[in-house]
């Protein structure tokens, strides 16, 4: 993955750079030495490393702003960050720019249950938004894998969604209302706790905008009432096409469960190992689960059953107690982690109609043994967020180029049959080259136009979302 070379320029002032920032945050505040930003280097993306100019860590929003107006006047690139969980390259820094961490922007600014929603600081983990509310019954719908780890910064960045989103949808569903400070240090505030606002819909701008835009501070953000109850049941089918088929059904026959979470054979097996989940010996599994009363998940989960029998499944188990259903979702949730245990792998992140479900998993089947390498696939089926996992060996010469250019055909596989390039972990540097297949040049300058109002100089996440030829082009003439 191509990265521009690092000004000179601004490498030659880093002592003054750094002197600057001294005095507008905490000496513990400002890190600069060379051992020390390596901590920095890359996110959850660790094919790409490199180590930033320095990296800050403010507590406040007007810190935060001091910090963007000294890097504008020193024309000093910022990657702003939250939990460095993105799995695309959101955060990766360049030689010459400042990571802005929003970690110990962590607090509860506001409560309001009756008005249904809470304030706070984007540091603060996703989790940790329901776990501040659920003691009146409350939760935060929207739960990313990582949920335990990433920011509510990185979930507004990206626009993230996780197992639950097929029924809550994801961030930009839940997302009142922004602190946001611009690159020039300007503190503004945009929508609230109240409904939509006239005019431009500029939070749905800034949601998924990657740090283009602005560093976030403070989100308002939609908490729910929590369902009477759930219940999940396990589907196991003998073949991934099966499988897809069966969810496009059951979307078909105009039931909503909560989520649809699909895993294959070598998913299945490393979850097992890691969680002993207990999931059953087959090709492709489902976790599908409702909500409501009791009976509300009887007929959902009868509906579900009599629709699954069509699929000849290998076997149907319906959880009967609240430890079955921790333990099914216990599975699903580390897999990631699990499959970190066994393999290197890139992650990717390709949404499609989910009536292609089974055209596309065997064209992944298919492209895996043209690429000679192995694919596991672990997504949200309910929406066609699908997240095949590409497993490589890091310390072998061309395997990283090989992985990278099947994912890239993957990709173009979800854009050919009417999908996207991103669902929820976005663009960031991996799918950057890929813009152009689902963007026509008129689509990327619009968009390229809006960065120019935000960020005029562009030095707000360079070399992320845009093609590298477009952003150095933009950067030039500013």
């Amino acid at each position: 993955m191509q990265m521009p070379d690092p000004n000179r320029m601004i490498l030659d002032r880093k002592a003054h750079i750094v002197a600057r920032l001294q005095k507008v945050l905490p000496d513990d505040a400002v890190i600069h030495s060379d051992n020390e930003v390596r901590a920095y280097e890359c996110d959850a993306l660790t094919a790409y490393k490199c180590p930033p100019l320095a990296a800050v860590l403010p507590s406040s929003t007007e810190e935060v702003a001091a910090v963007l107006k000294i890097c504008h006047e020193e024309r000093v690139p910022v990657v702003p960050r939250g939990s460095g969980t993105s799995l695309a390259g959101g955060a990766l820094p360049t030689a010459d720019a400042v990571i802005l961490g929003v970690a110990r922007m962590n607090g509860v600014l506001e409560t309001d249950y009756e008005n249904r929603f809470i304030r706070v600081q984007t540091g603060r983990t996703n989790l940790s938004v329901t776990g501040a509310v659920e003691m009146e019954d409350f939760f935060y719908a929207p739960d990313p894998s990582s949920q335990l780890a990433c920011a509510i910064a990185g979930n507004i960045a990206m626009n993230s969604g996780g197992a639950h989103c097929l029924k809550y949808g994801v961030t930009t569903n839940n997302l009142m209302g922004v602190t946001m400070v611009t690159i020039e240090g300007e503190v503004v505030e945009i929508g609230g706790a109240h409904l939509d606002p006239a005019g431009y819909d500029l939070l749905g701008l800034i949601c998924g905008s990657e740090g283009q835009l602005g560093v976030v501070t403070e989100a308002t953000l939609r908490i729910l009432p929590k369902p009477e109850g759930a219940r999940p049941i396990l589907l196991a089918f003998d073949a991934n096409e099966v499988a897809g088929a069966c969810v496009s059904d059951i979307i078909r026959a105009g039931v909503l469960p909560v989520a649809i979470e699909f895993m294959d054979r070598p998913c299945i097996r490393a979850c097992e190992a890691f969680a002993k989940a207990g999931y059953p010996d087959c090709e492709a599994l489902l976790i599908v689960e409702v909500e409501g009363s009791d009976a509300e998940i009887d007929e959902q989960l009868a509906k579900i059953k009599e629709i699954a029998a069509r699929h000849d499944p290998v076997e149907m188990r319906e959880s009967t107690s609240e430890a079955q259903s921790k333990a099914i979702w216990a599975g699903r949730k580390a897999a990631f982690g699990a499959m970190g245990q066994i393999n290197d792998y890139m992650c990717l992140d390709g949404t499609i109609p989910v009536s292609e479900l089974p055209r596309v998993l065997r064209r992944i089947e298919e492209l895996s043994g043209e690429y000679g390498l192995d694919v596991a696939n672990v997504f949200h089926a309910g929406d066609g967020n699908m997240h095949p996992l590409i497993l490589f060996d890091a310390n072998k010469p061309g395997d990283l180029e090989t992985c990278e250019a099947l994912g890239a055909e993957i990709l173009k596989l979800c854009v050919e049959v009417g999908g996207c390039l991103t669902g929820e972990h976005g663009v960031g540097v991996e799918k950057r080259d890929l813009m152009g297949v689902q963007f026509t040049p008129e689509d990327m300058e619009a968009q390229l136009r809006v960065k120019d109002v935000f960020d005029p100089a562009w030095l707000l996440n360079p070399s992320k979302v845009f093609p590298l030829d477009a952003t150095e082009a933009r950067r030039n003439a500013a």
